[in-house]
Order: structure tokens, then sequence, then C-alpha cells
């Protein structure tokens, strides 16, 4: 059997700046007022910079954070996308990095576990469009569950 894996020595792979279908993470790890605050979003880099102030002070309001953590959340997603953006047009050399991915997922009354390996360096996967395919194979039409099993 012939293995399709591509050896990591091959031609470099330009970095692309995301689309609204390829989103960027944003990871929150502060403390303010002796509250600690650590999530994660993914976020749209094509949203104004207006935005990122917004979802601040409702992300703030909304979880009874201190007032404080508005500067907090906005500094980190503006930092963690320029740093992002700072990689534009870059050549990237990528090899393989596999991890395995466990799902384990309650849908109404059913529970799916589910187990395989992902190259996080295969640029041509597409997670959205995995959860999609898996979710039709598997017969569920909550929109919800897609979304959860891409992240």
């Amino acid at each position: 059997m012939k293995s399709h894996i591509q050896p990591a020595h091959r031609n470099p792979t330009k970095f692309r700046m995301p689309t609204s279908e390829n989103l960027v993470p944003i990871v929150f790890d502060f403390e303010v007022d002796g509250q600690r605050f650590k999530d994660g979003v993914i976020w749209n880099p094509s949203d104004p910079d207006s935005e990122v102030i917004v979802f601040a002070k409702r992300t703030v309001k909304d979880l009874k954070l201190p007032p404080a953590s508005v500067t907090h959340i906005a500094q980190s997603i503006q930092t963690q996308l320029a740093e992002f953006r700072s990689y534009e047009g870059q050549d990237m050399h990528v090899g393989e990095k596999i991890v395995p991915i466990k799902l384990d997922l309650r849908v109404n009354h059913t529970l799916i576990r589910d187990q395989f390996l992902w190259d996080l360096n295969n640029m041509e996967s597409d997670p959205e469009e995995f959860a999609r395919s898996f979710c039709a194979d598997m017969g569920i039409e909550d929109p919800e569950v897609g979304v959860t099993a891409a992240n």
C-alpha cells in the first residue's frame, strides 16, 4: 500500500490570510482583580477593528467580569491578530504534525464517540468541511453539532 503523505522537504507553502471560512483562534488567559479569565474564541480577521472593543465590552458585561477586563480582552485580540497577520506571504516549510483527535459529543439522546488522526500542517484539510461530512455520514442534522465537531 502506497503512502499519500508528502515529504517534509516539498516546496514551501505560502502563508495565506484567513477568509470568513479560515478563522483565527484567539486565546485569553489573564487575571484582573483576583478573577482569572481563561477562554478561547474563533475570530474573523476580516471584521472591522471596531468590533474588537464591542466584543470585549459585551463579553465583560455578559460574564460579569471586572471592567478592567475590557482592555485585556481587546489587547489580546489585537495582539494575536497582528501576530497572525505578520506571517502573510512568508514561506512556511511544513512537515507532518499528526495529532490524535477524540470526539465525545452528546446530540440530543445520542452519544457520539470517535477518534482519528489529523495532520495539523496539511493546508488542504478543512475542519469545517470534515465536520459537515461527518455529520452527514452520521445523519446528524443539528447545525450546532457541526460547529462543535470542527472546533
